[in-house]
């Protein structure tokens, strides 16, 4: 890809943190390995702020790690063909101004536009993979889609990934002093240490109650804000950041929110990481350990579809995740009995980690999703 092609990308941002967190994730690997001009119209500026410490959220335009920032209000008005980017990338089929579409017929080389969509393992994702969609104006919009096989755009994964997460995870004073940070003590980094990140919905309450009877110490990792019920129930105060309490084998300790390159060692140091919608989904994929999706809730339990398709193509798993998948994701048939659940999944740990670097390799081998997504573009501009 030619170093001055210039990428607009719009993001809405539904799920807090997931939506952003690929669209910033996606912006700065096209800057940084890729040498494109990319301008990301983002909405909520306050959420792109708790993984971005270093945004302004009352700018309306900002250079961020090289990244043109804008804040997306309602900007109906007119747009030059010279606003226009070589490459238009609509996320999860947001709605770009109409303007800005009326510029894009305008110029004389069409850009290249495209609906990124969501991560999904069901099969019929490759069928729509890169299908063309004609629109008004003589312009076309491509599909593009991430996914788990050489047949969908792969998984954004930065060239350098896993060199900096294998020296991270060798380096055992590394993961301490970063643990330290949040008020993990030498004692508690020889327990089992978990990250929770989930919806609201998570039966996190239950699942404290068999932790706090399991027969090696627990430390949970939680980020301010999750699960918020259920551990201000556990901590017996406001969960805010640099809480922590200690009940039996179980100690919580409630983390403010990171950016995106700690959050990536946070899921690194861990033993166990829950995760959930698609950003932190795909980051527990590299990060070689074992996790437990928890994904966005649909009207009907369409999700469920989703989360039985990618347990189904998964070759990390055993019948203890399937069965503690299910339930977290409450899409069980029958009721969840946590205590008879957890000591079978928490003795397949190990097993699962390395069936976990097994599915690494299977990820890696279909090229990332940026560079993908640059190839394709390349072919139809």
């Amino acid at each position: 890809m030619h170093p001055q092609t210039s990428l607009a990308l719009f993001c809405k941002v539904v799920d807090n943190y997931g939506d952003i967190g690929i669209c910033w994730r996606l912006a700065r690997q096209l800057e940084q390995e890729h040498g494109v001009a990319v301008t990301l119209w983002v909405d909520d500026l306050r959420s792109f702020r708790r993984i971005c410490p270093e945004l302004a959220i009352d700018h309306e335009m900002q250079q961020v790690n090289a990244v043109t920032v804008r804040h997306w209000r309602d900007q109906d008005g007119a747009f030059a063909a010279d606003d226009v980017a070589d490459i238009v990338i609509e996320f999860f089929a947001c709605d770009i101004p109409p303007g800005y579409i009326k510029a894009m017929s305008q110029r004389t080389q069409r850009p290249v536009w495209l609906n990124l969509e969501g991560l999904s393992a069901e099969t019929w994702v490759e069928g729509c993979h890169t299908l063309s969609s004609p629109q008004p104006l003589s312009l076309t919009k491509y599909f593009f889609f991430p996914g788990f096989t050489n047949r969908t755009g792969g998984l954004l994964h930065e060239s350098s990934l896993q060199q900096e997460r294998q020296a991270f995870q060798q380096d055992p004073a590394a993961m301490a002093a970063f643990l330290g940070r949040f008020g993990v003590t030498p004692a508690e980094m020889t327990s089992l240490k978990i990250s929770l990140f989930c919806y609201p919905q998570a039966p996190v309450a239950e699942l404290f109650a068999v932790w706090q009877r399991n027969a090696k110490p627990i430390t949970c990792l939680v980020p301010e804000g999750v699960a918020a019920d259920a551990v201000q129930a556990f901590v017996g105060q406001a969960a805010a950041a640099g809480i922590s309490a200690t009940h039996r084998a179980l100690t919580v300790h409630v983390l403010p929110f990171v950016p995106q390159p700690d959050y990536d060692k946070l899921l690194w140091a861990c033993d166990l990481n829950f995760v959930r919608g698609e950003d932190s989904f795909v980051r527990a994929q590299w990060a070689g350990k074992p996790f437990v999706w928890h994904i966005y809730p649909q009207d009907e339990n369409l999700h469920h579809v989703k989360l039985n398709a990618f347990l189904q193509a998964t070759t990390a798993k055993t019948g203890s995740l399937l069965a503690f998948s299910l339930g977290w994701n409450a899409a069980a048939k029958e009721s969840v009995d946590w205590s008879a659940i957890w000591p079978q999944f928490e003795a397949d740990l190990p097993k699962i980690a390395e069936l976990s670097t097994d599915w690494q390799q299977k990820m890696l081998a279909n090229g990332d999703l940026a560079s993908n997504l640059l190839r394709f573009a390349e072919t139809v501009r």
